[in-house]
């Protein structure tokens, strides 16, 4: 009767059918093995060895094993498609596995020891995958595209992808395979795969590319504020006043780079008010306010700044020569960006430039031994391609110019610092010293043009601690490209600083708007005869580079 409820049941499945007739068949012909078996048989057995070794092996199973089924996955109680999330997609984590048991007799291993993979779970639903965990193995990343190309799936134990051995095993039937794969990867991993394998594409055809910053609008400030109290809500952390909100708001700012702009990176922001909890309650307060938070992140830049504190230290007591107060001709104060950790600071460096009769144009010293990188290196081309245009419309350029990155042993990229050097060659070719109170940053186009640069922030407060150490003299400050006023997001005592005037930000457009704040001297407009008005930045080094190539063409 049983038989036949679960034939009508599943009469439209052919291939229960034919299995529930299977079972029928099987069970009519050894109806003997579910019989008990008498105590005379028994003994008759036990003088035959190989009658006992049977008569046991036959006790030691149950006959009705041989007709259970195993119920691989059972999505029964989901109310919707799978969702499964990989965190560590190995080979048989994600295929599934066959296993064996040792038994007197030897391994054994059977149907009801097939394991389910991740694979079987998300089938009919949806598998996330963090694609930087599934390269680490390349037979298994294979083997996944293969399974996603065939759209079936058949566990395989019978070879062990780290095993040379091969087992004889079980060969299960293929299981269909319907899902959608969401890999999770970086946009770098997305570039080599494209380029470098040529099934990607073809089964990744959806690109998803999140922004790791947005708006700072007033919805998206609610938003943040709902995570920060659903931070405290969940690590049981104590609540913040509106004053420790809105610092943290202002380091979210920070780390987006932009006043407008906040970012999404949300474990940084996490992580703060973590810290700022501890703050609080080593101090024994209810609350955490923005004395808190500024002193979590006075401390999170302490922990990464040893290297900083060292330069710091050796700028201090002239170890590394930075100047910054006086005039100096050829002479300027550029700016660097050094990381540590998770932390980036600003960092000041001298850089000089010499000028002289010759041919070679712009000398990158760093280019020539190897230190400079492609970024660097094209900013200094630009440099020869300014001054031509500028100054050799009607003479020969007959320039040799060197410029050098002084003290500094590292190699070095990035253009943000074409505009300081262009600076230091102009003072060299006008004979007019450059105010060493400031410092410089921001690139240069072949029209004379400030560009933008990152870390602006950084590199200012760099300048402001050095300034700070050797003592402000209400001349310091930082030239930087005027699109970068977005960018600040300086910490409270610079903005004390610049409104008290101890302390200034110069935003600039051209080359001509910064060289007359460096030197205190008009830049000058062109004439129409092509000369520029006597007296001025331009005119002086027009008039030297006009005996460059008088004094080239003389001595040949």
């Amino acid at each position: 009767q049983c038989m036949s409820d679960l034939k009508i049941k599943y009469k439209k499945n052919l291939k229960i059918q034919n299995f529930l007739y299977s079972i029928q068949s099987d069970v009519v012909k050894n109806v003997e093995f579910f019989k008990k078996d008498n105590a005379e048989k028994d003994l008759k057995m036990m003088s035959n060895p190989y009658l006992m070794q049977q008569m046991m092996k036959a006790k030691n199973q149950k006959p009705w094993e041989k007709y259970r089924v195993n119920l691989v996955i059972n999505n029964d109680r989901l109310q919707h498609a799978p969702v499964v999330l990989c965190k560590n997609p190995n080979y048989f984590d994600l295929f599934g596995k066959l296993e064996f048991e040792s038994t007197p007799q030897g391994t054994r291993t059977n149907y009801n020891m097939l394991k389910p993979g991740l694979v079987h779970k998300a089938n009919g639903g949806f598998l996330i995958i963090n694609i930087r965990d599934l390269l680490l193995s390349a037979p298994t990343w294979e083997a996944f595209k293969r399974v996603l190309r065939n759209q079936e799936l058949s566990i395989d134990s019978s070879r062990d992808i780290h095993q040379p051995i091969t087992v004889v095993s079980l060969k299960p039937e293929p299981i269909p395979i319907n899902m959608q794969v969401i890999l999770i990867g970086s946009e770098l991993h997305y570039q080599q795969l494209c380029a470098m394998d040529a099934d990607f594409k073809k089964l990744f055809k959806v690109k998803a590319d999140f922004d790791d910053t947005y708006d700072r609008n007033k919805e998206n400030v609610k938003k943040l504020v709902q995570f920060i109290a659903y931070v405290c809500k969940k690590h049981s952390l104590l609540p913040l006043d509106k004053t420790g909100v809105k610092e943290i708001i202002e380091y979210s700012s920070k780390c987006a780079g932009n006043q407008n702009k906040l970012t999404a990176i949300m474990l940084d922001i996490s992580d703060l008010i973590i810290e700022s909890n501890f703050v609080a309650t080593s101090s024994r307060k209810k609350i955490i306010t923005d004395y808190e938070v500024q002193k979590a992140l006075e401390a999170k830049t302490k922990r990464f700044s040893k290297y900083n504190d060292a330069l710091n230290k050796m700028i201090k007591q002239g170890d590394i020569i930075i100047s910054t107060s006086g005039k100096k001709v050829g002479q300027i104060n550029g700016l660097t960006i050094a990381v540590s950790g998770d932390c980036s600071f600003g960092q000041p460096v001298r850089i000089t430039a010499n000028t002289f009769i010759g041919k070679s144009g712009v000398l990158n010293i760093e280019r020539e031994v190897s230190m400079s990188g492609k970024s660097h290196s094209k900013g200094v081309f630009i440099l020869s391609a300014y001054i031509g245009e500028k100054y050799a419309q009607d003479i020969p350029l007959s320039l040799t110019a060197s410029i050098c990155f002084e003290q500094l042993y590292n190699p070095i990229d990035g253009d943000s610092a074409s505009s300081t050097e262009l600076y230091a060659i102009l003072s060299s070719l006008a004979d007019v010293p450059i105010n060493q109170s400031l410092a410089v940053t921001g690139s240069v186009n072949q029209k004379g043009e400030i560009q933008p640069i990152g870390g602006v922030t950084d590199k200012i407060e760099g300048f402001f601690k050095v300034c700070k150490e050797k003592g402000l003299n209400e001349e310091n400050g930082v030239l930087i490209p005027y699109q970068n006023i977005k960018n600040l997001t300086l910490s409270d005592e610079i903005v004390e600083a610049v409104k008290s005037g101890k302390f200034h930000i110069y935003p600039v457009n051209s080359i001509d708007e910064g060289i007359e704040i460096l030197t205190g001297i008009p830049a000058g407009k062109q004439k129409e005869d092509g000369t520029y008005e006597e007296g001025t930045i331009n005119y002086l080094v027009y008039k030297k580079l006009e005996k460059y190539a008088q004094n080239s063409a003389k001595y040949n």
